[in-house]
């Protein structure tokens, strides 16, 4: 999402509306699965599931970006640092 968010959209819409019976279940998307072998895993690892959520909703509002930035510290370092954007003034 944060490199390829109009591609990764496209990608999880496909997964979800058209391979979501194979790949989607109450706990989200499986571990792994592979269109080339008709493999599908049964199993979810909930670490992967909060990148996923919190990515698409960061990209979606912003929020996460605008809570970070939010942070004196984190704005204090990255002047620091050097790094310059209209989110650090």
């Amino acid at each position: 999402m944060p490199f390829t968010p109009k591609e990764s959209m496209q990608a999880l819409r496909y997964f979800y509306e058209e391979m979501g019976n194979k790949i989607w279940s109450r706990y989200g998307f499986v571990d792994g699965f592979s269109i080339h072998h008709n493999w599908y895993a049964k199993s979810h690892l909930a670490i992967d599931q909060g990148p996923i959520v919190t990515m698409i909703e960061n990209y979606r509002t912003g929020l996460l970006w605008k809570l970070f930035m939010g942070i004196p510290d984190i704005k204090n370092g990255l002047k620091r640092l050097g790094f310059q954007s209209p989110s650090i003034q």
